[in-house]
């Protein structure tokens, strides 16, 4: 059989597939085709970690796999939402007939190619032909990409989209993409409607609703989901999407109820499993976070996909049993990562918290408390943000729970309320955290209700036409309490009214230096993703 193109005896490829046969005949078949390197995987797991160090050009993967519930498509989708498979990469999905409809959505994920059993060495170049023949054909885009130059990149998708060129739809998702993380969300949301009217696909129909909820129209996105979920119940980025809605209008359960539904639909997908395990935990649902995230712990403890606020959790749950086995494997393991990675804040902050709870499980309620407040220490750091805040309340409430006098923790719980009540998701997350105890339930409650009142009181300002008033107010109040809403807010408002405001300028530049040190992302599920619904823009 001819080779299929003068570089392809440069080519490395990986095949994934459980069966021998099979992986056989497809060395056999790419090394006709003039690949020079063939390696094989028998397993979803050692395929992963082999792509999460080392990148291939081609990589067949089988559909199903004995013995457990991940397929090919969570692997490709998990690879795609981590950004572990760079642009050259082409993903091959090999199936048999009866999981067609499902490859066809994995298509719509960003999968190069599919093959269905039984088929030729003839049907397996031509659908590596094709692929590797895209990649070049948008080779422009994608070297942009690599270099940052998303302005570019995004007017290289926008010329093929508007003449209709070679593989106009997929360079207009890429688009799509660079245009929200350029923040023009406008210009995305066009760029996805123009899509949905020349072709009707569900990652477009998807892209409005993100850019709907970027933007912050969050009933808009809600009704787009809906509609969507309502005609495609079993596409898994639309569920994603929802119960972030969801948070953000502060329905823990409902978001919970939206998170198992995408990680039913995908069961063998570890980002999905820890989303929604953690929210279970958020939920009061302990036993379902304990199992789905322990799960997790025994398939990908040492995948990159892994996060270690997973493992914290369990430890929480594992003190609260009073199971010191448990809590103590948990912390081994953050030991073991954190002799990886030592100079990690994150992960020194978890073997922190790891320390206090075994310092009450042994009932040494001094050391726990030094703990405590050396955790409390930390709290005006730049990465300090709501996953450390709600971890800190977890140990102060587990000190509280042990009958000392604590004459420090209203006034450090008020702190942390005003800082990190931001919008009612991040409120009800605060208040999961307090186990119970009311009086400190009640506190952030209270926090939330007085920074939407400052809220409120610089708006009224800003419309009676005392602009300044209200920016000043807010960045004041900003400063004091370190809150990312009423930062962000006086932006909003500077940036609306800056030409009636004579040192516009100077408050820009306060706020900018705000910005810098206290606007942090939310940063409670997983620590790294794409977007639900988008491409991984590898860079």
């Amino acid at each position: 059989m001819a080779v299929m193109d003068s570089s392809i005896q440069d080519a490395s490829a990986l095949i994934i597939d459980s069966n021998s046969t099979s992986r056989s005949l497809m060395s056999a078949q790419l090394r006709d085709l003039g690949v020079g390197t063939v390696r094989q995987a028998t397993r979803i797991h050692d395929a992963r970690m082999i792509l999460e160090h080392k990148a291939y050009d081609i990589v067949l993967c089988d559909y199903h796999f004995e013995g457990t519930e991940m397929s090919g498509q969570d692997l490709l989708d998990e690879l795609r939402r981590e950004q572990l498979l760079p642009y050259s990469t082409v993903f091959v999905m090999v199936t048999g007939e009866a999981t067609y409809a499902k490859v066809a959505e994995a298509a719509e994920a960003a999968l190069d190619a599919y093959l269905i059993k039984p088929y030729t060495s003839a049907s397996l170049s031509e659908r590596l032909t094709h692929a590797r023949h895209r990649k070049r054909v948008l080779k422009d885009i994608f070297e942009a990409i690599e270099k940052q130059d998303f302005e570019t990149a995004a007017g290289h998708c926008l010329k093929r989209f508007a003449a209709k060129a070679e593989f106009w739809l997929y360079a207009a998702r890429i688009g799509a993409e660079l245009l929200l993380r350029l923040n023009r969300y406008t210009d995305a949301r066009k760029l996805y409607d123009a899509i949905v009217e020349a072709r009707t696909v569900p990652w477009a129909r998807l892209g409005v609703a993100r850019t709907e909820l970027i933007s912050g129209n969050v009933i808009a996105a809600r009704r787009t989901l809906e509609t969507l979920i309502g005609e495609i119940p079993d596409y898994a980025d639309s569920y994603d999407v929802m119960g972030r809605v969801q948070m953000e209008q502060g329905e823990i359960a409902g978001a919970l109820k939206t998170y198992r539904m995408a990680a039913s639909l995908t069961p063998g997908c570890l980002l999905r499993q820890q989303s929604c395990g953690s929210l279970a935990f958020y939920a009061g649902e302990r036993a379902e976070a304990l199992k789905m995230l322990e799960r997790t712990m025994a398939q990908g403890l040492r995948s990159k996909l892994f996060d270690m606020l997973s493992l914290m959790l369990v430890g929480l749950m594992r003190f609260d049993a009073r199971d010191s086995k448990g809590l103590k494997y948990a912390q081994d393991a953050l030991v073991q990562e954190l002799e990886r990675k030592p100079k990690d804040q994150r992960l020194q902050r978890f073997a922190v918290v790891f320390q206090a709870l075994r310092a009450l499980q042994d009932r040494k309620i001094g050391a726990a408390l030094e703990l405590a407040r050396q955790l409390s220490a930390e709290i005006d750091q730049e990465d300090f943000n709501l996953e450390a805040a709600t971890l800190l309340v977890g140990v102060w409430m587990r000190l509280a729970a042990q009958d000392v006098q604590l004459d420090e923790m209203p006034p450090l719980m008020q702190r942390l309320g005003l800082r990190f009540c931001t919008s009612k998701a991040s409120t009800e997350l605060l208040v999961a955290m307090t186990e119970g105890n009311e009086a400190v339930a009640q506190e952030f409650q209270t926090c939330h209700t007085r920074i939407f009142e400052i809220a409120e009181t610089a708006m009224r300002h800003s419309m009676r036409g005392s602009a300044r008033i209200g920016v000043a107010l807010l960045i004041q109040q900003g400063e004091e309490t370190r809150n990312a809403k009423l930062i962000d807010m006086a932006s909003l408002v500077l940036k609306r009214h800056a030409e009636k405001i004579e040192d516009a300028q100077a408050l820009a530049d306060q706020i900018v230096e705000l910005q810098k040190h206290y606007v942090l992302p939310l940063g409670m599920t997983t620590s790294r993703s794409r977007a639900a619904g988008g491409l991984a823009l590898r860079t």
